[in-house]
């Protein structure tokens, strides 16, 4: 039984500005005890706003719901959801209760490993480079793709949505010299386009041989993504920005989308990510899980389809300086392996 919910905010600046508005990420560590004394952590994130929201949903009415029910993520996910939708059915609801779920989690794996509980499919996945790099100047990006070329990365993704469509086409045409022909290149608009720019931006954009393009349009409009995939041959990948299941499974039943890319913390923790993984599988449709390299990369090594694990330049946890060695998951050339760690495997820093 749960007898104890603690939570610890920490807000750490990023080596790498993600722009003028984004100079930090926030976590909320979240520590759960247990009758018999064990005690699993967990954490929720957010890169921009809304963590002292968080962590006073998680102060005030996630913990007098949470003391008191069994240490098991599914019947506690699906209470607590149910308990806080007054509060929205996602965003910061989801967020906050990613961290209880990952606590229990930490909790139910016990001695034995994340991957090994979930049941590993590979022993390794392949790493890509990744930037919030919009705001760089042309030569900045350069020299983040020769970066990415001589770490002998399979493949990179950039940022697109500059006002000026020349700038896109340059940029991503400098990036594609540089990688080489070889190497998958993804482009990111983070929903800066509405259909018609869209269309207009991946034409000019297309020649440089794209493997997706990813959040096109704003993440909630459903028709405008199933009308874009239609017109377009380069993939549609979405999904950092949907918070439930059901948000996946319309996108999926509409045919809106080639690729999912869930962020565990967003859709509320491992539990959901699992339900909302093997939706996808399905569809058919493959699952590139969405930042937090340290537990997206354990959650890759599970999954059915083969996945890419996003590792954006010095943004990781164990980059922010906010986990301890040893680290959950281990990186070699462009490959990533199971450290084999007990429970999540994260080790907080003080």
């Amino acid at each position: 039984m749960i007898t104890d919910l603690r939570t610890t905010l920490r807000s750490v600046p990023l080596r790498r500005p993600w722009g003028e508005d984004v100079r930090h990420n926030h976590v909320i560590v979240c520590k759960i005890t247990l009758a018999d004394g064990r005690k699993g952590t967990g954490f929720s994130w957010t890169p921009q706003i809304g963590a002292h929201a968080v962590r006073a949903l998680l102060d005030h009415d996630v913990r007098e719901a949470l003391i008191g029910l069994p240490a098991h993520p599914e019947l506690v996910w699906d209470r607590l959801w149910r308990h806080l939708r007054e509060a929205g059915a996602g965003g910061i609801t989801t967020i906050a209760l990613a961290g209880i779920d990952l606590a229990l989690w930490d909790l139910r794996c016990g001695q034995d490993s994340l991957v090994n509980v979930l049941g590993p499919r590979r022993e390794s996945v392949p790493v890509y480079g990744s930037g919030v790099n919009l705001h760089y100047s042309l030569d900045e990006l350069a020299g983040q793709a020769k970066r990415w070329a001589a770490a002998g990365l399979p493949a990179v993704k950039v940022k697109v949505g500059r006002p000026d469509l020349a700038e896109d086409v340059e940029r991503v045409a400098t990036v594609r010299e540089i990688v080489g022909p070889g190497t998958l290149l993804m482009i990111d608009a983070n929903q800066r386009w509405d259909l018609h720019r869209a269309r207009r931006a991946i034409a000019a954009l297309e020649p440089y041989d794209l493997h997706w393009i990813e959040e096109p349009l704003q993440a909630d409009d459903l028709a405008a993504h199933v009308e874009l995939r239609r017109r377009i041959d380069v993939p549609v990948a979405v999904g950092e920005n949907v918070y439930t299941t059901y948000g996946f499974r319309d996108l999926l039943t509409a045919g809106a989308c080639d690729v999912v890319q869930p962020n565990v913390v967003r859709v509320g923790g491992i539990t959901p990510f699992l339900r909302i993984a093997e939706l996808a599988r399905t569809f058919g449709v493959p699952v590139h899980p969405h930042l937090l390299t340290e537990l997206s990369g354990q959650l890759a090594l599970t999954l059915h389809h083969p996945a890419m694990v996003e590792l954006v330049e010095d943004a990781s946890l164990a980059d922010l300086g906010l986990l301890a060695e040893p680290y959950p998951v281990v990186i070699e050339g462009a490959a990533l392996r199971s450290a084999g760690r007990p429970g999540l495997g994260l080790t907080w820093a003080a």
